[in-house]
Protein backbone atom coordinates (compact mmCIF):
# COMPACT_ATOMS: atom_id res chain seq x y z
CA UNK A 1 0.00 0.00 0.00
CA UNK A 2 1.01 3.04 -0.89
CA UNK A 3 2.55 6.05 2.01
CA UNK A 4 0.19 8.98 0.52
CA UNK A 5 -2.83 6.58 1.31
CA UNK A 6 -1.63 6.43 4.58
CA UNK A 7 -3.07 8.69 7.63
CA UNK A 8 -1.03 9.72 10.61
CA UNK A 9 -2.53 9.39 13.96
CA UNK A 10 -3.62 13.50 13.58
CA UNK A 11 -4.98 13.37 10.39
CA UNK A 12 -7.10 10.61 11.67
CA UNK A 13 -7.96 12.16 14.81
CA UNK A 14 -9.10 15.00 12.42
CA UNK A 15 -10.92 12.92 10.11
CA UNK A 16 -13.23 11.22 12.95
CA UNK A 17 -12.80 13.94 15.81
CA UNK A 18 -11.68 11.03 18.49
CA UNK A 19 -8.37 12.30 20.42
CA UNK A 20 -5.35 10.84 19.51
CA UNK A 21 -4.98 9.88 23.32
CA UNK A 22 -8.13 7.59 23.09
CA UNK A 23 -7.26 6.02 19.68
CA UNK A 24 -3.94 4.81 21.41
CA UNK A 25 -6.21 4.01 24.70
CA UNK A 26 -8.25 1.92 22.08
CA UNK A 27 -5.29 0.12 20.67
CA UNK A 28 -2.94 -0.77 23.75
CA UNK A 29 -5.82 -1.25 26.40
CA UNK A 30 -8.72 -3.12 23.92
CA UNK A 31 -7.12 -3.84 20.72
CA UNK A 32 -9.55 -1.94 18.66
CA UNK A 33 -6.95 -0.54 15.79
CA UNK A 34 -4.24 -2.25 14.26
CA UNK A 35 -2.02 0.96 12.70
CA UNK A 36 0.92 0.16 10.85
CA UNK A 37 4.38 1.54 11.40
CA UNK A 38 7.27 3.34 10.18
CA UNK A 39 10.55 2.64 10.53
CA UNK A 40 10.65 4.95 13.46
CA UNK A 41 7.85 3.49 14.91
CA UNK A 42 5.31 6.40 13.76
CA UNK A 43 1.46 4.74 13.51
CA UNK A 44 -0.26 4.96 10.07
CA UNK A 45 -3.50 3.91 9.00
CA UNK A 46 -5.16 2.66 5.70
CA UNK A 47 -8.82 3.73 4.75
CA UNK A 48 -10.41 0.47 6.49
CA UNK A 49 -8.54 1.98 10.21
CA UNK A 50 -10.78 4.84 9.57
CA UNK A 51 -13.74 3.04 8.75
CA UNK A 52 -13.10 1.07 12.07
CA UNK A 53 -13.13 4.32 14.05
CA UNK A 54 -16.64 5.39 12.97
CA UNK A 55 -17.96 1.97 13.54
CA UNK A 56 -16.72 1.67 17.39
CA UNK A 57 -18.26 5.49 17.21
CA UNK A 58 -21.31 4.29 16.19
CA UNK A 59 -21.52 1.28 19.16
CA UNK A 60 -20.64 3.93 21.31
CA UNK A 61 -23.37 6.11 20.24
CA UNK A 62 -25.72 3.62 20.93
CA UNK A 63 -24.85 2.93 24.30
CA UNK A 64 -21.58 0.45 24.16
CA UNK A 65 -18.99 0.52 26.77
CA UNK A 66 -15.60 0.44 24.89
CA UNK A 67 -14.76 -3.14 26.79
CA UNK A 68 -17.69 -4.16 24.48
CA UNK A 69 -17.08 -2.52 21.13
CA UNK A 70 -14.32 -5.75 19.94
CA UNK A 71 -16.64 -8.35 20.62
CA UNK A 72 -19.84 -6.50 18.95
CA UNK A 73 -17.29 -5.63 15.58
CA UNK A 74 -16.92 -9.11 15.16
CA UNK A 75 -20.01 -10.27 16.30
CA UNK A 76 -23.26 -8.06 15.98
CA UNK A 77 -25.68 -8.79 18.56
CA UNK A 78 -29.46 -9.00 17.80
CA UNK A 79 -30.27 -6.73 20.54
CA UNK A 80 -28.67 -3.30 21.56
CA UNK A 81 -25.70 -4.05 24.30
CA UNK A 82 -25.73 -2.53 27.92
CA UNK A 83 -22.59 -0.57 28.41
CA UNK A 84 -21.35 0.32 31.91
CA UNK A 85 -22.15 3.65 31.71
CA UNK A 86 -24.40 3.51 35.05
CA UNK A 87 -21.96 1.96 37.02
CA UNK A 88 -19.42 4.86 35.69
CA UNK A 89 -22.27 7.48 37.16
CA UNK A 90 -22.85 5.36 40.18
CA UNK A 91 -18.84 5.98 40.99
CA UNK A 92 -19.28 9.48 40.09
CA UNK A 93 -22.31 10.41 42.74
CA UNK A 94 -20.11 7.60 45.19
CA UNK A 95 -16.99 10.78 44.73
CA UNK A 96 -18.95 13.34 44.79
CA UNK A 97 -20.90 12.25 48.04
CA UNK A 98 -17.71 11.47 49.79
CA UNK A 99 -15.80 14.68 48.90
CA UNK A 100 -12.97 13.06 47.33
CA UNK A 101 -11.97 15.07 44.61
CA UNK A 102 -8.60 12.63 43.97
CA UNK A 103 -11.06 9.46 43.19
CA UNK A 104 -13.45 12.21 41.14
CA UNK A 105 -10.86 12.93 39.40
CA UNK A 106 -9.35 9.41 38.42
CA UNK A 107 -12.66 8.72 37.58
CA UNK A 108 -13.04 11.23 35.15
CA UNK A 109 -9.73 10.70 33.77
CA UNK A 110 -10.23 7.43 33.28
CA UNK A 111 -13.32 8.44 30.90
CA UNK A 112 -11.63 10.93 29.04
CA UNK A 113 -9.03 8.56 28.27
CA UNK A 114 -11.84 6.10 26.88
CA UNK A 115 -14.23 8.03 24.88
CA UNK A 116 -14.83 10.88 22.53
CA UNK A 117 -15.96 13.67 24.11
CA UNK A 118 -19.46 13.82 22.27
CA UNK A 119 -20.36 10.39 23.36
CA UNK A 120 -18.90 10.85 26.90
CA UNK A 121 -21.00 13.70 27.56
CA UNK A 122 -24.16 12.21 25.62
CA UNK A 123 -23.85 8.97 27.75
CA UNK A 124 -22.34 10.08 31.82
CA UNK A 125 -22.07 13.71 31.97
CA UNK A 126 -25.53 15.10 30.93
CA UNK A 127 -27.49 11.84 32.63
CA UNK A 128 -25.04 12.54 35.56
CA UNK A 129 -26.30 15.96 35.97
CA UNK A 130 -29.60 15.23 35.83
CA UNK A 131 -28.95 12.64 38.50
CA UNK A 132 -27.34 15.06 40.85
CA UNK A 133 -30.05 17.41 40.15
CA UNK A 134 -32.73 14.93 41.26
CA UNK A 135 -30.67 14.14 44.22
CA UNK A 136 -29.94 17.82 45.73
CA UNK A 137 -33.40 18.25 45.67
CA UNK A 138 -34.26 16.31 49.08
CA UNK A 139 -30.70 15.10 50.29
CA UNK A 140 -30.13 16.71 53.37
CA UNK A 141 -25.94 17.47 52.60
CA UNK A 142 -26.91 19.35 48.70
CA UNK A 143 -25.26 22.36 49.83
CA UNK A 144 -22.33 20.86 50.82
CA UNK A 145 -21.88 18.33 48.03
CA UNK A 146 -23.33 21.17 45.27
CA UNK A 147 -20.12 23.48 46.41
CA UNK A 148 -18.01 20.55 46.20
CA UNK A 149 -19.03 19.51 42.62
CA UNK A 150 -19.38 23.10 41.32
CA UNK A 151 -16.04 23.87 42.48
CA UNK A 152 -14.61 20.70 41.18
CA UNK A 153 -15.86 21.21 37.83
CA UNK A 154 -15.15 24.37 37.32
CA UNK A 155 -11.37 24.20 38.38
CA UNK A 156 -11.42 20.75 36.49
CA UNK A 157 -13.45 22.14 32.91
CA UNK A 158 -11.58 25.59 33.13
CA UNK A 159 -8.25 24.75 32.86
CA UNK A 160 -8.90 22.24 29.76
CA UNK A 161 -11.45 24.94 28.35
CA UNK A 162 -8.03 27.44 28.20
CA UNK A 163 -5.62 25.27 26.94
CA UNK A 164 -7.55 23.61 24.36
CA UNK A 165 -8.69 27.60 22.96
CA UNK A 166 -4.82 29.05 23.28
CA UNK A 167 -4.19 26.27 21.03
CA UNK A 168 -7.37 26.51 18.26
CA UNK A 169 -6.35 29.27 15.43
CA UNK A 170 -9.58 31.43 14.06
CA UNK A 171 -12.26 33.08 16.54
CA UNK A 172 -13.51 31.71 18.85
CA UNK A 173 -16.69 31.47 20.10
CA UNK A 174 -18.09 33.60 23.10
CA UNK A 175 -19.84 31.63 25.96
CA UNK A 176 -21.90 33.78 28.35
CA UNK A 177 -24.94 33.58 30.69
CA UNK A 178 -28.42 35.60 30.46
CA UNK A 179 -31.20 35.53 33.65
CA UNK A 180 -30.47 35.09 37.39
CA UNK A 181 -26.57 34.12 36.97
CA UNK A 182 -26.69 31.08 38.87
CA UNK A 183 -23.67 28.46 38.70
CA UNK A 184 -24.50 26.84 35.27
CA UNK A 185 -22.52 23.16 34.88
CA UNK A 186 -24.30 22.83 31.56
CA UNK A 187 -22.58 26.10 30.69
CA UNK A 188 -18.87 24.61 31.29
CA UNK A 189 -19.75 21.59 29.77
CA UNK A 190 -20.56 23.01 26.50
CA UNK A 191 -17.54 24.94 26.89
CA UNK A 192 -15.44 22.01 27.15
CA UNK A 193 -17.40 20.08 24.72
CA UNK A 194 -16.79 22.74 22.16
CA UNK A 195 -12.64 23.02 22.83
CA UNK A 196 -12.74 19.22 22.61
CA UNK A 197 -14.55 19.46 18.62
CA UNK A 198 -11.49 21.77 17.36
CA UNK A 199 -14.19 25.26 18.38
CA UNK A 200 -11.97 27.95 20.33
CA UNK A 201 -13.73 29.35 23.46
CA UNK A 202 -14.21 32.56 25.05
CA UNK A 203 -15.75 32.42 28.54
CA UNK A 204 -17.13 35.39 30.18
CA UNK A 205 -19.55 33.44 33.15
CA UNK A 206 -21.72 36.49 34.49
CA UNK A 207 -24.69 37.86 32.53
CA UNK A 208 -23.64 41.10 30.75
CA UNK A 209 -25.81 44.06 30.12
CA UNK A 210 -26.51 44.58 26.45
CA UNK A 211 -23.75 47.28 26.22
CA UNK A 212 -21.14 45.24 27.82
CA UNK A 213 -22.09 42.16 25.66
CA UNK A 214 -21.55 44.19 22.50
CA UNK A 215 -18.41 45.82 23.81
CA UNK A 216 -17.25 42.34 23.88
CA UNK A 217 -18.04 41.31 20.96
CA UNK A 218 -16.20 44.61 19.50
CA UNK A 219 -13.46 44.00 21.06
CA UNK A 220 -12.98 39.40 20.60
CA UNK A 221 -14.84 39.42 17.25
CA UNK A 222 -16.40 35.89 18.17
CA UNK A 223 -17.52 33.41 15.35
CA UNK A 224 -20.71 33.16 17.16
CA UNK A 225 -22.32 33.80 20.76
CA UNK A 226 -23.44 31.66 23.10
CA UNK A 227 -25.87 32.62 25.69
CA UNK A 228 -27.08 30.04 28.73
CA UNK A 229 -30.63 31.05 30.37
CA UNK A 230 -31.17 31.12 34.20
CA UNK A 231 -34.29 30.16 35.71
CA UNK A 232 -35.72 34.25 34.70
CA UNK A 233 -35.28 35.82 31.78
CA UNK A 234 -36.33 39.40 30.08
CA UNK A 235 -37.11 39.18 26.90
CA UNK A 236 -37.15 43.04 26.23
CA UNK A 237 -33.47 43.09 27.56
CA UNK A 238 -32.52 40.13 25.20
CA UNK A 239 -33.75 41.89 22.83
CA UNK A 240 -31.56 44.49 23.50
CA UNK A 241 -28.66 42.40 23.21
CA UNK A 242 -29.66 40.80 19.82
CA UNK A 243 -29.77 44.00 17.97
CA UNK A 244 -27.02 44.52 16.28
CA UNK A 245 -25.11 42.28 17.52
CA UNK A 246 -23.89 40.98 13.67
CA UNK A 247 -22.67 37.81 14.67
CA UNK A 248 -25.05 34.11 15.18
CA UNK A 249 -27.06 33.87 18.49
CA UNK A 250 -27.84 30.96 19.85
CA UNK A 251 -29.54 30.56 23.75
CA UNK A 252 -30.17 28.12 25.07
CA UNK A 253 -29.83 25.70 27.80
CA UNK A 254 -31.60 23.11 30.89
CA UNK A 255 -34.13 25.82 31.18
CA UNK A 256 -35.27 26.38 27.70
CA UNK A 257 -38.59 24.29 28.01
CA UNK A 258 -39.42 27.33 30.52
CA UNK A 259 -38.82 29.79 28.16
CA UNK A 260 -39.72 28.76 24.48
CA UNK A 261 -42.87 30.04 23.95
CA UNK A 262 -42.16 33.26 25.00
CA UNK A 263 -38.59 33.47 23.23
CA UNK A 264 -40.55 32.58 20.15
CA UNK A 265 -43.30 35.11 20.35
CA UNK A 266 -40.87 37.65 21.44
CA UNK A 267 -39.68 38.32 17.73
CA UNK A 268 -35.94 37.43 18.19
CA UNK A 269 -34.81 37.92 15.05
CA UNK A 270 -32.09 35.34 14.21
CA UNK A 271 -32.07 33.86 17.33
CA UNK A 272 -30.98 29.79 17.25
CA UNK A 273 -32.30 27.91 20.52
CA UNK A 274 -30.53 24.76 22.12
CA UNK A 275 -31.27 22.79 24.98
CA UNK A 276 -28.03 20.46 25.86
CA UNK A 277 -24.42 21.17 24.64
CA UNK A 278 -24.76 18.25 22.46
CA UNK A 279 -27.25 20.27 19.95
CA UNK A 280 -25.44 24.05 20.53
CA UNK A 281 -22.54 21.91 18.88
CA UNK A 282 -24.30 20.54 16.07
CA UNK A 283 -25.88 24.14 15.39
CA UNK A 284 -22.15 25.67 15.61
CA UNK A 285 -20.80 23.12 13.20
CA UNK A 286 -23.92 23.90 10.92
CA UNK A 287 -23.49 27.38 10.69
CA UNK A 288 -18.97 27.11 9.96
Amino acid sequence: MHSEMLLSIGELARRTGVNPITLRAWERRYGLLKPQRTAKGHRLYPQEQVERVQAILSWLERGASVSQVRELLERPPSVAPVGDWQLRERALIEAIATLSQRTLDQQFNQAMALYPAFTLCEQLLLPLLDSLEQRWRSYFNARLEQAFFHTWLRSKLGARIQHDSLALPGPAVLLTTHGDGTFDPHLWLCAWLLGNSAIAVEMLEHPLSAPCLHRAVQALRPRAVVLYLGTRIDTHTLKAMLTGMGVPTLAGGGTVFLHGQRLAGAELEGLQLFDTPLAALRLLQQSS
